[in-house]
Parts: C-alpha cells; structure tokens; sequence
C-alpha cells in the first residue's frame, strides 16, 4: 500500500491522519506547528522534518493549507516539497484560486511529479462519519493512484474535468454557507425581536424543509458557539473574496456572495472575527441593537472546513 504525506495538518487534517491510521495507512507528516499534531505522532504519524521530506518518504502527498501564499510557503524552496515530489503524486486540497492550483501544476510536472486537483465537501464530523465527498480533477492516471487514499478519507470520489475545475466546484459550493447563515439569521431576528423564543424559533426552522443539512448541524452554534471554530470569520471571508473574483472572471453577479460578504466584515469590524462564521446570527442582532452575548462551550470542537 502506499505510504501517505500530509503537509497542513489543522483539525480537518487530523482527521484525514486518523482515518488513514485506522485504514492500515504508514502516514508520514509535517506541520508548521510542530506541538500541533504531538498526538498524531502518539498514534503512530511519523513526523517529517521538512516537506521535501514528507514527500521523499511517501507515495502519495496530500497539502491542505490557509490560501495560495501558504501552499507556496511549503512548495518552494530546498525544503519544500518540489524537492522531493520526483515520481510522487501531490494531492491539493487547499480552498485557493484555481489559477493558483493551474500553476503549481506545472512546477509539480517540472519537477518529476504529478498533481491532482481536489476539494472535499464536508466537515470532522463528516470524516469521521465516513460520509465526506472528495472532488477531483486533473490527469486521470494520476486520481486513479490517489484514488485508494482519498477513498478511505471520503468514500464518495467524484472526477470533475480538468486542473482547476476541483477548487472552482469548492469556491462555488462554499458561497452557499454564508449567505444561508444570513438568510437563516435575518428569519430568526424576526422572531427574536417580536418575542417568541430564541431556541423555541430555531427549534422550528430547523426542523422544516429549509433546513439543509449544514444549517441543521451549524445553526445549533448560535445556541452555543464551540470554543474553537469549525471555520472561522476570515477563512469564510476568503472563500467568499475566491467567489466574488470568480464571478467578475467569468461574468457572474454575486449578489448574495457580496452581501454574505460584508456581513463577515462586519463581524470582524465587532471583534468576532475568530468565531465560527455561524456569529453571522449575532453580528446581525448587534446590527439590530439587541447586543446578544454567544454562550461559549466549555471544550473545543474543532474543524477547518465547511
């Protein structure tokens, strides 16, 4: 079997580490912090000094970092992964620019490698669920060899076409969340402000055909926030700044996308801005001069994607 890399390991990425781990998988990682993934390491993860060395020690490589200038962060260089990729398969799994990922592409080809395009849909609660979706694109034989890895973290692959085409399907999905969270919250105010119950109202409108299943397993976060974001304030605004410039590429009006938007600017501008993007709810309420405090949980549920 092949011996998988992971560069970028956040909560989600310790998930994938996990399950991998508990499909058979020699996992061999890096991570810019290295107390971060200490647990990791006590499961059985080795630990890499380098990128380029979690490259030269396995088969596969997956990177899930913030944006594109992090990916270049652990791309380049003597020690970045470039310098070990010679005959590897590199697996992108950043939300960036799908230009971002055309480009790096090429330096991975240059290099001896080959890359794959990918986007998961999903959160930790879904991986360890078994229940992800990993989009992919790019050469076929290269997501045939990924395929077995990607499997055990998401057993639903999906090939969409040509580099590029994974992170444009994650952009497109991911300006969803926000404006859903906004429409869900502008409803609830409503409510709130006439007099009827906070929980009572949500009670309802989650258990109604609007709730999709992301607003019924993220809305609960405005009864209580986890102490540690799923995906915070500014990683939300940055998939929606990826869809706005999309949009003005290819001649698509975003008028939810730019609303959802400024909404986070706004949560920001309120000192919410490390929150999960669900304190949309109370930015709004602030907004409406109702000044709610969010109750905090008392321990960490974390995830850095959407």
């Amino acid at each position: 079997m092949a011996t998988v890399g992971i560069v970028g390991i956040g909560e989600m990425g310790g998930t994938f580490v996990e399950r991998l781990l508990d499909g058979g998988r020699i996992v061999v990682g890096w991570n810019r912090t290295r107390s971060k993934v200490d647990a990791l390491v006590a499961r059985g993860m080795r630990w890499a000094a380098s990128p380029a060395e979690v490259a030269r020690q396995s088969d596969v490589v997956l990177t899930m970092v913030t944006n594109g200038a992090a990916l270049s962060a652990v791309s380049d260089g003597s020690d970045g992964l470039l310098a070990g990729i010679a005959g590897k398969v590199l697996v992108e799994i950043s939300t960036i620019a799908p230009d971002d990922v055309i480009a790096l592409g090429a330096r991975v080809e240059s290099a001896g490698g080959r890359l794959v395009d990918a986007s998961v849909l999903g959160s930790p609660l879904t991986v360890r669920q078994g229940k992800l979706v990993v989009m992919v694109a790019g050469d076929a034989q290269a997501i045939e060899t990924a395929r077995p890895v990607l499997e055990i973290i998401g057993p639903k692959v999906v090939v969409i076409g040509e580099l590029g085409k994974a992170k444009i399907m994650k952009i497109a999905l991911n300006l969803n969340l926000p404006a859903q969270i906004l429409a869900l919250s502008e409803g609830l105010l409503l409510a709130v402000r006439s007099g009827i119950d906070r929980g009572r109202a949500l009670e309802v409108m989650l258990a109604g055909a609007m709730a999709s299943p992301m607003l019924q397993y993220r809305a609960p976060f405005i009864e209580e926030m986890p102490a540690k974001a799923w995906f915070d304030v500014g990683m939300m605004q940055k998939d929606c700044d990826l869809a706005l410039t999309l949009g003005r590429e290819l001649g698509v009006p975003l008028f939810a996308t730019a609303v959802s938007r400024e909404m986070l600017s706004a949560a920001r501008g309120q000192g919410l801005g490390e929150r999960d993007f669900a304190i949309i709810y109370y930015a709004l309420a602030n907004a409406a001069g109702l000044r709610e405090t969010p109750r905090i949980a008392d321990s960490p549920a974390g995830g850095d994607t959407a």
